[in-house]
Formats: structure tokens, sequence, C-alpha cells
């Protein structure tokens, strides 16, 4: 079943193993790579200590990394898994163009060394993208599927200002207006149940993503992580979090359909790579399970991707 055809049905939504599958013939996984990139919101140049939900070690896997583990080597680890496919190199961990120009045609060159790599996916921050960048990718592009993973989290900006962002709405827009048309796949992170956003807002968050039309998008619900400004104003009741993945799947089902049919959903949850460093919630659902519940739900409804 095309996407065309399947966007009409209840319970559907267009994944991101539907589009590999569309436009690679099959599957392709994501790599995750720690290539020893800072974050301008952690060394002093906006901040020190970060966004207030980030502690980057929970969710990256292969955060404090030894110094010598290149990304070569941990392709060839991540390689292993899933030994006959096709791979992106997922540069995850912190800010992931926040280097000089040859330093990242560097690092980016020894990803796409291995043939069995078939692209790039790289995680930045909207504030760390220059035309010199942009046009850097461009050129990755012409060979390889490259995506621009941007985290907005919110189109608030006074959201963006409670979680110490560094950066607002408009920083976001002028890097999609930068990145688009030029081969490069965009996708936005954005987080459900961030304090004082009320449904209506994540939703206006949801028009935003259609209107400055990306490619993609990550989901992710809120998560309590230790050594983080959240963590202190969660143990001081300041904070609330979807406690039961039943509490969330509503609210993300009511994004997923006002969500553009055209967006590629990456992600519908977050996913603590830690779990020692996870206050809450403790969802016993695996992500398996947690798309499961969301297909029923649209099910139920009747609706699908886009139907609002």
């Amino acid at each position: 079943m095309s996407k065309r055809e399947a966007q009409h049905q209840p319970g559907w939504y267009y994944r991101l193993s539907d589009f590999f599958r569309e436009l690679f013939g099959g599957p392709v996984y994501k790599i995750p790579l720690d290539a020893g990139f800072s974050c301008p919101n952690r060394d002093g140049t906006l901040g020190l200590n970060g966004c207030a939900y980030c502690y980057n070690p929970s969710f990256s896997p292969f955060s404090g990394r030894e110094p010598e583990s290149s990304v070569a080597e941990q392709i060839e680890r991540g390689r292993k898994k899933k030994k006959e496919a096709r791979y992106l190199a997922y540069f995850q961990s912190y800010t992931n163009t926040y280097a000089p120009l040859e330093e990242l045609k560097a690092l980016y060159n020894e990803a796409l060394s291995d043939p069995r790599v078939a692209g790039l996916s790289i995680a930045t921050r909207p504030d760390c993208i220059s035309e010199d960048i942009v046009a850097l990718l461009e050129g990755y592009a012409r060979l390889y599927h490259v995506w621009l993973e941007l985290g907005l989290q919110s189109a608030h900006d006074r959201t963006l200002e409670r979680i110490n962002r560094g950066h607002d709405t408009a920083a976001f827009t002028g890097a999609v207006k930068m990145s688009r048309d030029r081969g490069i796949f965009l996708c936005a992170h954005i987080i459900l149940g961030l304090p004082g956003e009320t449904k209506a807002m994540m939703l206006e968050t949801i028009e935003y993503l259609n209107r400055v039309r990306v490619d993609g998008v990550k989901f992710h619900h809120l998560q309590i992580i230790k050594n983080t400004l959240f963590a202190e104003q969660y143990k001081k009741g300041q904070i609330q979090v979807y406690n039961t993945a039943g509490d969330y799947i509503p609210v993300l089902c009511d994004c997923i359909e006002k969500l553009s049919p055209e967006i590629v959903i990456h992600r519908l949850a977050s996913t603590a790579a830690s779990k020692e460093l996870l206050i809450a919630p403790h969802w016993p659902e695996s992500a398996g399970q947690i798309a499961s519940a969301v297909k029923a739900e649209l099910s139920e409804r009747g609706t699908w991707q886009g139907v609002n």
C-alpha cells in the first residue's frame, strides 16, 4: 500500500521505516555516534548549565565515550548488530555542527568512508547552522541521504525561555529556510508536556511545523533526568509529567491528527538510554508497545495522520 493510499486508513501514520522502504526498497538503521562535540549552551557561549531538561548521557548511549573511540570504530561496533543492512551515521551527542568547518568535514567523511553507510543524520541546534554548514551538507546530499535534525522543542518563545534553550522560534525558522530545497531532509524535535504548555499550545507547535514544511518530526514526552534543573523543580512539585503512557497517547494522537501527512514521524516518545538517570516517568511499555497503542487509539477514533 502506498503512502497516498494508506493516509486515509484509520490508524495510519507515516513511519520512518515506511519512508526508508519507499526510498531504499528495504530497512535502513541508524548507528548513534558520539564524535566529541560540545554545546554552546554548556561551554559558556550561551550558558553553562544547558537546557533545563537535558543531561546528554541519559539520551545518548555513546555519550562519554573513550577519546580513542573513533567514528569509524563506533560505526563498526554498531554495524555488527545488523550485518546485512544499510545504515545512516547518526551524529547524536550534543551539537553536531558546533565545530570548525574542516573538523566537521573530516568527521562526516570518516563516517561515509564505510561503503555500507548510505548517509548522515546530524542532530544540532538551529542557532548552530550557517550558510557554510548548509553548503557542506548540500554537497553530501548530492551523493548520500542526509537528515538534519534540529531541536525546536516548542514553537512558543516563552516556553523556550522557560526551558533555557538559548534561542527563539525565529532561529528555527531561519535554519529551516536556509536548509530547505537543497536536497537535505529536515527533522524537528519537539517535547510534549513541557511546563506551562497546554494541549492547545502543543497543537500550535504542530501547526507551525506544517507551515515551515519540515520533512520529519521526533516526538518526545517530558522526562525528568538527574543532574538537570528540571530534576530540582520536579522534586519541589513544580513540574508535572505524563505518569503513564495512557496519559500521553491521547495527546500524541491529537498532534498526529493535525500533523501534515507528508511529514515522516521518526519517533513517538522519548527513550532514556540510562534508566539509572531517569527520575520520572517510568513506563513499562516498549517503543513497539507505544506504537501499537497509538495505532489502536487512532483506529478507535477512526482517524489518521493529517485528518484535521
